[in-house]
């Protein structure tokens, strides 16, 4: 179609005009998804074929083009990728978590700061999985701890690793990219469906209490109110925090401290003097 001036619109556009949203089938097409090459006519639409697909929207910068479909826009696109490789390289050789010391001295000092925040820090082995995926860092400059933690949402049988989550953010802000129904990405919205469609009120954050008997095992409730450094004041941890996330309404094997009837309330530290006689701060474990 040409306009009054004798201005032919781009073939692209052109061509997008000529098809139908694949979502609705009612409007005409506006966008196209980089990753499935789905035809979209509105942001609504968009966010319904994410979900119908568990797509991402993000192109895959490695799929295979032929040589007879290769642009110049692929070539530029290739170019940038590589800029993107050698970027990400930089950035992992600058990165103290990746190259962080194992040594006694490292360890030692992060549970020294750990203490001063009334936190019983324990270390494993070098070895040990914990100890090996472990990105803890304490921030000298700043005076505060980047926390390595795991999110476990057992209802939906999922969990998620996150790095660098700053001591003193708060359990309802590290959870809203999960669990909230607008800000969480829409892949895992869907994944955890059952979390975003209850209400706030339901959420229950728990953490175990270490170092207790054998099948006595017990849970702390956290205030999600309240920072990540709060939560975690006057509690032993095992290398990094390991959060359960759980709904109320939904039953579960997890008995919180205090709620169980045919067990008086104990003091998550009590069982921690067990382990005096062991290296202070350090689990050791038979090989």
């Amino acid at each position: 179609m040409e306009d009054p001036g004798g201005a032919a619109d781009p073939p692209g556009k052109r061509k997008m005009a000529l098809r139908r949203c694949e979502t609705c089938s009612e409007e005409e097409a506006k966008y196209r998804c980089p990753r499935c090459m789905k035809y979209s006519c509105s942001l609504l639409c968009v966010k319904k074929h994410k979900l119908a697909l568990s797509c991402n929207g993000i192109r895959d910068k490695t799929a295979f083009v032929s040589v007879n479909e290769f642009t110049d826009l692929n070539l530029l696109s290739d170019y940038r990728f590589l800029e993107d490789v050698g970027r990400t390289a930089d950035a992992a050789a600058r990165d103290i978590s990746v190259h962080r010391p194992t040594t006694n001295k490292f360890i030692n000092y992060l549970r020294n700061r750990a203490r001063r925040h009334n936190i019983n820090l324990k270390t494993l082995p070098i070895g040990f999985t914990k100890r090996r995926e472990n990105s803890t860092i304490f921030n000298k400059k700043e005076q505060k701890f980047y926390w390595h933690l795991k999110l476990m949402f057992p209802h939906c049988h999922a969990e998620y690793t996150l790095k660098r989550v700053p001591e003193d953010k708060t359990l309802s802000d590290i959870l809203k990219p999960y669990i909230d129904p607008v800000e969480s990405d829409p892949v895992v919205c869907q994944r955890l469906k059952i979390y975003t469609m209850s209400p706030q009120s339901d959420i229950q954050i728990l953490m175990k209490i270490e170092n207790r008997r054998q099948n006595s095992t017990r849970y702390n409730e956290l205030d999600a109110g309240r920072s990540l450094l709060d939560n975690l004041k006057d509690k032993v941890i095992i290398e990094y925090p390991t959060l359960f996330v759980v709904l109320k309404t939904l039953k579960n094997d997890m008995v919180v401290l205090g709620q169980d009837a045919s067990e008086p309330a104990e003091d998550s530290n009590s069982e921690s003097s067990s382990l005096s006689s062991e290296e202070e701060g350090e689990i050791r474990e038979s090989s």
